[in-house]
């Protein structure tokens, strides 16, 4: 049972919205001895592949000994997978006691005439303590949005700064061109840290390659070590690399997709240049070891045989487009049935049109969030061209619907939002 005072705690300051901007976070910080100035952090930013990226990192480190903690967002199920110390979630103890330090001290900036700490902020700061308690080797830190003005980057010397990809997505905060948004993640970029980067597009990564310059940082660009693949299929790949001279055949991994591939390559990227320089000892075996362990919930994550329920949280036009292709590679020529829930605030149309290239069958459905695009808005969109979808008012009755259809498809999947397959997977 989570500790849901805590949690009530921490949503109260969910009314002072999502404002980016480190002036809140830098006083609350100080108000509590500045418990991240110690950590030894990895940061993580990019669209997409960041989770991953941080599981990768998170699971290679703990294989190899260390007590590594990783801070990461949204949670699928649970509010205590947001922080993560040595393969446990944040207790319900640890999260009230650090929970109560950080809610007095926002109590004070109030108090004093200054503005509260959002939510993010506030839970943020709770991970710093709990990290700093824990007395952690590492942290793997995930950037909640953009980077520059990100709670996260309060962090003055990260060990390395890691960017995982660029595209399209959070565009009110972040900016409408792919330039911008990059200008926005590449502030996490600090003086003389080393930068990895796995940036496609060339404008994006022009962003990038400019402010590691500008900060005197050598930069791993990423896109330009190659892989071959071995074998793969819906239970992951099987790749050879090699990253500066150290070879990585025969590398496994169990997430699924190419996508996947490439973030896998950019965590051994990091981990490599780490263990280059003297701040990481690796035993190979315990490497592949921990890669091939790390499992992202709710990230082509699949369960059961007949039919086969495979739940995926993309939800921008990147996303979506990784999936179509991850399903057209391992799934072609079997009766696919979706169900699709989505926020109103993303790229609904561009989701929609990928979507639509897996299957001919829909459910649509909506979300548990204030924000949700209504089912039947949703069901205009995936009936274009032809397609047949039926409606359902929640996640609950959407589950219902696919599991009981008959025929029944050999494959169900579940995608469009995070927030809706966190209630789904609740059922399996």
């Amino acid at each position: 049972m989570e500790n849901m005072d805590a949690i009530e705690k921490i949503h109260g300051f969910d009314r002072f919205g999502s404002v980016l901007g480190l002036e809140r976070m830098n006083l609350l910080l100080e108000k509590l001895r500045h418990p991240e100035q110690g950590l030894r952090v990895i940061h993580v930013a990019g669209t997409n592949g960041k989770g991953s990226v941080c599981r990768y990192l998170y699971e290679a480190l703990q294989e190899n000994g260390y007590q590594a903690g990783m801070y990461i967002s949204p949670f699928i199920q649970s509010f205590h997978e947001r922080i993560q110390f040595d393969g446990e979630f944040i207790t319900d103890q640890e999260l009230e006691r650090h929970t109560d330090q950080v809610v007095e001290k926002a109590g004070e900036m109030v108090k004093e005439g200054f503005d509260s700490p959002t939510e993010f902020e506030v839970v943020t700061a709770i991970a710093f303590l709990y990290f700093a308690a824990k007395k952690a080797d590492f942290v793997i830190l995930e950037v909640g949005l953009g980077g520059i003005g990100d709670s996260t980057n309060v962090v003055e010397k990260p060990l390395i700064s890691v960017i995982t990809s660029i595209s399209y997505d959070h565009m009110q905060q972040l900016g409408n061109t792919l330039e911008q948004i990059a200008g926005e993640k590449a502030g996490i970029i600090k003086e003389g840290v080393p930068v990895v980067s796995n940036v496609e597009q060339s404008e994006a990564a022009a962003v990038i390659a400019r402010r590691a310059y500008e900060k005197g940082c050598v930069l791993y660009d990423a896109t330009k070590l190659k892989y071959g693949i071995r074998e793969e299929s819906a239970a992951g790949t099987l790749f050879d690399m090699e990253i500066y001279g150290t070879d990585y055949s025969e590398m496994r991994i169990s997430m699924a997709g190419r996508h996947q591939v490439e973030n896998a390559k950019t965590a051994l990227i990091a981990l490599e240049i780490l263990r280059k320089r003297g701040i990481i000892k690796v035993m190979r075996n315990k490497l592949y070891q921990g890669m091939e362990k790390a499992r992202q919930p709710g990230r082509f994550e699949i369960f059961g045989e007949k039919p086969v329920v495979i739940l995926d949280g993309a939800h921008n036009e990147a996303g979506a487009k990784a999936l179509r292709q991850a399903m057209e590679r391992y799934y072609k020529g079997q009766e696919i049935l979706v169900v699709a829930g989505m926020l109103a605030d993303k790229e609904t149309e561009k989701i929609a049109e990928h979507f639509r290239a897996i299957s001919n069958q829909f459910i649509a459905t909506q979300p548990d969030n204030p924000r949700k695009l209504p089912a039947a808005e949703l069901a205009d969109l995936l009936k274009q061209d032809g397609r047949s979808c039926e409606t359902a008012k929640n996640a609950d009755a959407a589950f219902t619907m696919a599991m009981d259809r008959k025929p029944c498809p050999d494959v169900v999947l579940f995608a469009g939002s995070l927030y809706l397959i966190g209630e789904i997977r609740g059922k399996l």
